[in-house]
């Protein structure tokens, strides 16, 4: 596949210019041998004697005609980073302007693994209708994967040509529509049906993909949601595969239908796949032990703690990958794990069973991992080791090591990232002040874990232009072939560390609870339709976005109903909050003033938390506490009713243990009696409240602020000499698990039924 002319036409260039006493590369300003060969072929050679610039001339022209066009690469990742160094960021503008550049062009062979737990935007609401997987990354990555060789070859494009099909397909994969369309002359109006510069075969066969959602029913409920439409291309597609309409999209459609649109674009076959075709949701745990599920609830989070863990949870204990991700992996002469959201990205791909252990068997080919360049608020803004530090590369590689199966190692060995000290000072400022931070390379330590880091010019300078700081495609494809012609030169001349990580703390098991999506959305209009709830839609909606919320919460309820201001009877000496359960009528009740305001979903979901409790409470009283004829403070009384009389969520052990954890005390004589004394004046959360409000807070934190600050010591450093410090902060430990284990059946690793 290698010319071994070229080979040793390398070799002697780089013998001759390491080995003399004085190294010419000594001239080069980056450090290892490898960011020297990048300087020289991206920056151009140093000002020099003649023999020294005509040495590296001839060593940098012997790179340029090194041949990649036979060379197997794969790359994994998710979104725009996977994007923008295959071919582009398709969803900008600017990609019209370059829309051939990337890894496709210097590699044509690359076949992009892409992540498949995207839950946001068009892709969210694609999952409401369709057992899919995740289909908005694999829109974004094949519209980037584009390639002038096949325009050409496939429909006998000119240059100029070639570009006007490339503006025509980003006009069309990228067009948005928020009403529903009636027709495709709708569309056509509206200017999403831009064909003008396609091939006529192809503008016939996205013709018929755009007919389809249409003319077939399963389709058309599509239309009624927001929508990319190249998004709703993919789904005609696969769905043209499928017959009938089953309860899950069998792989060999997802396949074929990904492969025919391919095809019609100008895409080779298999150059884009998902990196399992079994529906699945993403969960990331926390420091304090809350789990978010949804990789967009996940994306946007702000726990103030850092990230300690990442799960994928399958629809079913058998996840399907395709046996072409697999050949993908073993025939691979180059492995790349493309830049992007730390924990939406590489982590699930190699959460995928097999894709990591496929990797590791592959030992020639070169891995090379793509760092970051910023710091991401809600995953890499805290290092788990210490929250109150700047995040390193380091801390990157171990995030890695903690959550894949069986950690990082033989899945890469160098580490390539953006050279940000030729960053001009005043834009790193400027990111600064929008609360981007570099993750910063801490090279000792990088290379004392095993692993090599190479610093380059892969930034765009036009995006420097405009302010802006990204990879650039070409550059980042020529660095590429530069390491890949050197790579056995580089390992002989520098070496490499023995990994010194400690055992990953992934497991590879398969945790196959999660519900299909689509099914999941139908149970519960279903179920709220039966209930008759005010606000219908909004709280479908509510109840759709926190996936974390079993379905069997809403069983014990008979309504959500609304009560004016003037027939709002309930007292409010615990708390401001206008709703709660009613227990007698088994209904959710809220001010009517808070429909249609931001009020209404954390009073909604508070009311649901304390809905948990049912009936337990047969009475409730607060009585004086006494001295001396002197009035200390107060003692709140709960009678709980009789297990068998008792209409609750919780078992007897679980709901004594939640009262315990409130602070209630369990009468010796009377176990259904509990107390709680509150010293003169103070404020106290009865235990219906605590829950609501906790409920609320565990799913967004920004919905009880009063919970966040209780639940802050949960995460504070505790003074070993103040004991009851220590243990105020253990009973918060202790509800957020109970909250977590029990309220929402997440299991100890964060695990849920769905």
């Amino acid at each position: 596949m290698v010319d071994p002319n070229t080979n040793d036409q390398l070799t002697d260039c780089l013998d001759r210019l390491t080995s003399a006493v004085f190294s010419p590369f000594e001239l080069l300003s980056s450090r290892g041998l490898g960011e020297k060969l990048l300087e020289l072929v991206l920056q151009g050679e140093p000002a020099g004697t003649p023999w020294i610039v005509s040495g590296f001339k001839t060593l940098a022209a012997t790179l340029a005609k090194f041949d990649t066009s036979q060379a197997r690469v794969v790359i994994f990742g998710g979104g725009t980073g996977l994007s923008t160094i295959v071919g582009g960021d398709s969803r900008s503008l600017s990609w019209v302007e370059h829309p051939f550049h990337g890894l496709k062009e210097i590699f044509p062979r690359t076949q992009a693994i892409v992540c498949t737990t995207d839950d946001g935007g068009s892709t969210g609401e694609l999952l409401r209708d369709f057992p899919l997987i995740g289909l908005g990354d694999i829109r974004h990555v094949l519209l980037s994967s584009v390639q002038k060789a096949r325009l050409k070859a496939d429909y006998g494009a000119s240059e100029a040509e070639a570009s006007q099909i490339g503006v025509a397909l980003f006009s069309l994969f990228n067009f948005r529509f928020t009403k529903k369309p009636s027709s495709l002359e709708d569309l056509r109006r509206r200017g999403g049906l831009s064909l003008q510069g396609l091939p006529s075969p192809m503008a016939a066969g996205l013709m018929a993909l755009l007919g389809r959602l249409f003319a077939d029913s399963r389709l058309t409920k599509a239309l009624s949601r927001p929508h990319c439409l190249g998004n709703l291309l993919v789904v005609a597609a696969i769905y043209a595969r499928v017959d009938g309409d089953p309860l899950e999209v069998p792989p060999r459609a997802i396949r074929d239908g990904i492969r025919d649109i391919a095809a019609l674009i100008g895409v080779p076959c298999d150059a884009v796949l998902p990196c399992a075709c079994t529906p699945s949701v993403l969960k990331m745990r926390y420091a304090n032990g809350v789990v978010a599920t949804g990789e967009d609830k996940a994306a946007t989070a702000r726990r103030g703690v850092p990230v300690d863990q990442v799960l994928v949870d399958f629809s079913r204990p058998d996840p399907q990958v395709l046996p072409e991700v697999l050949e993908a992996i073993h025939e691979a002469d180059i492995i790349l794990f493309a830049p992007g959201s730390l924990y939406t990205s590489i982590v699930p791909v190699m959460q995928t069973p097999g894709l990591a252990q496929a990797v590791r068997d592959n030992e020639r080919a070169m891995k090379l991992l793509v760092a970051n360049l910023w710091v991401q608020a809600g995953e890499t803004d805290l290092a788990v080791d210490d929250p109150g530090r700047r995040y390193y590369v380091s801390d990157l590689i171990t995030a890695y090591h903690r959550n894949i199966p069986g950690g990082v190692h033989g899945l890469f060995s160098k580490i390539l990232l953006l050279a940000m000290q030729e960053i001009p000072g005043n834009i790193i400022q400027s990111y600064a002040v929008e609360g981007k931070t570099p993750i910063y390379l801490d090279r000792v330590k990088v290379w004392n874990m095993g692993f090599s880091p190479i610093e380059a010019s892969i930034f765009s300078r036009e995006g420097l232009l405009d302010r802006k700081v990204r990879h650039d495609p070409r550059a980042f494809a020529t660095a590429i072939k530069v390491l890949w012609a050197v790579n056995s030169y580089l390992d002989k001349k520098e070496g490499q560390g023995a990994l010194t990580l400690p055992p990953s703390g992934a497991d590879g098991t398969v945790r196959a609870t999660a519900q299909v999506p689509c099914q999941r959305y139908g149970r519960i209009r279903q179920t709220l339709v039966r209930l008759g709830v005010v606000d219908l839609e909004r709280v479908v909606e509510i109840v759709w976005r926190h996936a974390d919320i079993p379905i069997v919460h809403l069983d014990s309820l008979r309504g959500v109903t609304v009560v004016s201001q003037k027939d709002w009877a309930r007292g409010q000496e615990w708390d401001r909050l206008y709703s709660f359960y009613d227990p007698d009528e088994c209904t959710i009740k809220i001010r009517k003033d808070l429909i249609g305001t931001k009020q209404f979903e954390p009073a909604l979901l508070a009311a649901l938390g304390q809905s948990l409790l049912g009936n337990y409470a047969l009475r409730k009283e607060v009585t004086p506490l006494l001295h001396g004829g002197e009035v200390l403070g107060k003692v709140y009384h709960l009678t709980l009713r009789p297990e068998d009389q008792r209409q609750c969520y919780f078992s007897d052990q679980a709901l004594i243990h939640y009262l315990l954890l409130a602070q209630m005390r369990q009468s010796t004589q009377d176990p259904l009696h509990f107390t709680r004394v509150v010293n003169g004046d103070a404020g106290f959360t009865p235990p219906g409240l605590l829950l609501g409000l906790t409920y609320a807070w565990y799913l967004d934190n920004r919905f009880s602020s009063y919970i966040e600050y209780k639940m802050g010591i949960a995460r504070a450093e505790v003074a070993d000499h103040v004991l009851e410090y220590g243990r105020h902060q253990a009973r918060r430990r202790s509800l957020i698990d109970f909250v977590r284990e029990v309220v929402f059946q997440q299991g100890h690793a964060g695990n849920s039924p769905g």
